[in-house]
Protein backbone atom coordinates (compact mmCIF):
# COMPACT_ATOMS: atom_id res chain seq x y z
CA UNK A 1 0.00 0.00 0.00
CA UNK A 2 1.16 3.43 -0.59
CA UNK A 3 0.49 6.89 0.70
CA UNK A 4 1.01 10.33 -0.95
CA UNK A 5 1.26 13.19 0.87
CA UNK A 6 2.27 17.16 1.23
CA UNK A 7 6.02 17.36 0.53
CA UNK A 8 7.74 17.96 4.58
CA UNK A 9 11.15 19.32 5.12
CA UNK A 10 12.35 16.26 6.36
CA UNK A 11 11.83 14.90 2.82
CA UNK A 12 15.12 16.86 1.44
CA UNK A 13 17.21 13.47 1.81
CA UNK A 14 14.91 11.37 -0.24
CA UNK A 15 13.56 13.84 -2.35
CA UNK A 16 17.01 14.98 -3.54
CA UNK A 17 18.10 12.34 -5.72
CA UNK A 18 14.33 11.77 -7.24
CA UNK A 19 14.50 15.28 -8.48
CA UNK A 20 18.15 14.13 -9.83
CA UNK A 21 16.84 11.48 -11.75
CA UNK A 22 14.10 13.54 -13.54
CA UNK A 23 16.72 15.77 -14.28
CA UNK A 24 19.08 12.78 -15.71
CA UNK A 25 15.95 11.09 -17.28
CA UNK A 26 15.11 14.31 -19.69
CA UNK A 27 18.95 14.51 -20.28
CA UNK A 28 19.75 18.34 -18.97
CA UNK A 29 21.67 19.89 -16.06
CA UNK A 30 20.48 22.51 -13.65
CA UNK A 31 22.84 23.72 -11.56
CA UNK A 32 23.27 22.74 -8.07
CA UNK A 33 22.08 26.57 -7.23
CA UNK A 34 19.04 25.64 -8.83
CA UNK A 35 17.70 22.20 -7.05
CA UNK A 36 18.77 24.39 -3.74
CA UNK A 37 16.01 27.20 -5.03
CA UNK A 38 13.63 24.58 -5.97
CA UNK A 39 13.70 22.92 -2.68
CA UNK A 40 12.82 26.35 -0.47
CA UNK A 41 10.21 27.70 -3.12
CA UNK A 42 8.56 23.69 -2.71
CA UNK A 43 8.40 24.74 1.10
CA UNK A 44 7.69 28.43 1.17
CA UNK A 45 3.81 28.75 2.13
CA UNK A 46 3.79 32.09 -0.07
CA UNK A 47 4.91 30.45 -3.28
CA UNK A 48 2.88 29.43 -6.06
CA UNK A 49 4.70 25.89 -6.05
CA UNK A 50 3.62 22.37 -4.65
CA UNK A 51 5.24 19.19 -4.11
CA UNK A 52 3.77 15.72 -3.08
CA UNK A 53 5.66 12.83 -2.24
CA UNK A 54 4.00 8.95 -2.63
CA UNK A 55 5.34 6.65 0.25
CA UNK A 56 5.91 3.00 0.38
CA UNK A 57 6.06 1.08 3.19
CA UNK A 58 7.98 4.54 4.93
CA UNK A 59 9.63 4.98 2.07
CA UNK A 60 9.44 7.75 -0.58
CA UNK A 61 9.86 6.82 -3.87
CA UNK A 62 8.32 9.42 -6.30
CA UNK A 63 7.75 13.15 -6.41
CA UNK A 64 5.16 15.28 -8.22
CA UNK A 65 5.63 19.65 -8.20
CA UNK A 66 2.89 20.92 -9.54
CA UNK A 67 1.99 25.07 -9.84
CA UNK A 68 -1.38 27.34 -10.64
CA UNK A 69 -1.90 29.39 -13.21
CA UNK A 70 -4.37 32.10 -14.02
CA UNK A 71 -5.85 32.17 -17.99
CA UNK A 72 -6.98 34.43 -20.41
CA UNK A 73 -8.97 31.77 -21.68
CA UNK A 74 -11.01 30.36 -18.44
CA UNK A 75 -12.69 31.85 -15.21
CA UNK A 76 -10.87 30.04 -13.13
CA UNK A 77 -7.47 28.82 -12.82
CA UNK A 78 -5.70 25.83 -14.75
CA UNK A 79 -3.34 23.15 -12.60
CA UNK A 80 -0.22 22.42 -14.26
CA UNK A 81 1.70 19.61 -13.04
CA UNK A 82 5.00 20.03 -13.72
CA UNK A 83 6.98 17.04 -12.55
CA UNK A 84 6.40 13.41 -12.40
CA UNK A 85 8.89 11.04 -11.22
CA UNK A 86 8.78 7.71 -9.53
CA UNK A 87 11.52 5.31 -8.55
CA UNK A 88 12.60 3.50 -11.64
CA UNK A 89 12.44 0.29 -9.59
CA UNK A 90 9.20 1.01 -7.75
CA UNK A 91 7.56 1.82 -11.28
CA UNK A 92 4.36 -0.69 -12.35
CA UNK A 93 2.98 -0.28 -8.92
CA UNK A 94 0.53 2.71 -9.78
CA UNK A 95 2.30 5.09 -7.69
CA UNK A 96 2.35 7.67 -10.82
CA UNK A 97 -1.08 7.59 -10.65
CA UNK A 98 -1.30 8.09 -7.25
CA UNK A 99 0.50 11.09 -7.53
CA UNK A 100 -1.47 12.26 -10.70
CA UNK A 101 -4.42 11.19 -9.04
CA UNK A 102 -3.82 13.74 -5.51
CA UNK A 103 -2.93 16.30 -7.58
CA UNK A 104 -6.13 15.89 -9.80
CA UNK A 105 -8.19 15.94 -6.71
CA UNK A 106 -6.19 18.76 -5.46
CA UNK A 107 -6.95 20.59 -8.69
CA UNK A 108 -10.55 19.75 -8.44
CA UNK A 109 -11.29 20.96 -5.19
CA UNK A 110 -9.06 24.54 -5.86
CA UNK A 111 -11.91 25.09 -8.61
CA UNK A 112 -9.26 24.80 -11.33
CA UNK A 113 -10.99 24.51 -15.32
CA UNK A 114 -8.03 22.42 -15.99
CA UNK A 115 -5.43 19.91 -15.28
CA UNK A 116 -2.51 19.33 -17.71
CA UNK A 117 1.19 18.62 -17.84
CA UNK A 118 3.89 18.04 -21.03
CA UNK A 119 5.94 15.28 -21.55
CA UNK A 120 8.29 14.22 -24.53
CA UNK A 121 6.38 12.49 -27.63
CA UNK A 122 9.40 9.76 -27.05
CA UNK A 123 8.70 9.22 -23.56
CA UNK A 124 6.01 5.90 -24.25
CA UNK A 125 6.34 4.23 -21.15
CA UNK A 126 4.95 7.57 -19.60
CA UNK A 127 2.60 8.32 -21.82
CA UNK A 128 1.03 4.51 -21.57
CA UNK A 129 0.04 6.03 -18.20
CA UNK A 130 -1.26 9.69 -19.04
CA UNK A 131 -3.16 7.90 -22.10
CA UNK A 132 -5.20 6.24 -19.54
CA UNK A 133 -6.47 9.79 -18.10
CA UNK A 134 -6.96 11.62 -21.30
CA UNK A 135 -5.80 11.81 -24.92
CA UNK A 136 -2.88 14.00 -25.83
CA UNK A 137 -3.73 17.84 -26.60
CA UNK A 138 -1.96 18.04 -29.86
CA UNK A 139 -0.21 21.03 -28.83
CA UNK A 140 3.26 21.83 -29.95
CA UNK A 141 5.41 23.71 -27.22
CA UNK A 142 8.01 26.32 -28.70
CA UNK A 143 10.83 27.73 -26.48
CA UNK A 144 13.15 30.35 -26.91
CA UNK A 145 15.74 30.45 -23.85
CA UNK A 146 17.43 33.02 -22.47
CA UNK A 147 21.16 32.99 -21.83
CA UNK A 148 21.12 31.63 -18.23
CA UNK A 149 24.67 30.65 -17.29
CA UNK A 150 25.17 27.45 -16.20
CA UNK A 151 21.71 26.32 -17.46
CA UNK A 152 20.65 24.14 -19.70
CA UNK A 153 16.71 24.78 -20.70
Amino acid sequence: MHTVRQLRQGDKQAWLPLWRGYIEFYKTTIPESQYELTWSRLLESDYNLYGLVVESEGKVLGIVHYTFQTSTWAPKNYCYLEDLFVDPQARGDGLGRALIDAVYEIAEESGSSRLYWNTDATNETARKLYDSYTKESGKVQYRIPFAIPGKDL
